[in-house]
């Protein structure tokens, strides 16, 4: 699956912090695989400013292609599911749903 910048973030937004042993083993490797090293955010332009990261605007649509296992995809397909019944869906996390729980559907 293709993700942008922004979507990666709100993934790792919307994990939860907690579970048992196998979901923070899954979460951990989730959140390794989704996190940015060196060059990328060097290739990005990565800066925090007043306590918040931004990017290059020019880049924000640039994806990177994911595999995620079936834990993978229920962790976040879960945590999504959560916040939509709450009524706590953010513009953020609009394209992800739309990836992960209406493509699935």
């Amino acid at each position: 699956m293709k993700l942008t910048v922004g979507e990666r973030f709100a993934i790792l937004g919307v994990l939860p912090e907690s579970g048992d042993f196998l979901t923070l083993k899954v979460m951990r490797l989730l959140r390794e695989s989704l996190s940015f090293d060196e060059e990328e955010m060097a290739h990005y332009g990565f800066e925090e400013r007043d306590d918040r990261l931004y990017w290059d605007d020019d880049k924000a649509e640039e994806t990177r292609d994911f595999e995620f296992g079936d834990r993978q995809n229920e962790l976040i397909v879960t945590a999504l599911k959560k916040l939509d019944s709450s009524k706590q869906l953010t513009d953020e996390h609009f394209s992800i749903f739309e990836k992960f729980v209406q493509e699935k559907d």
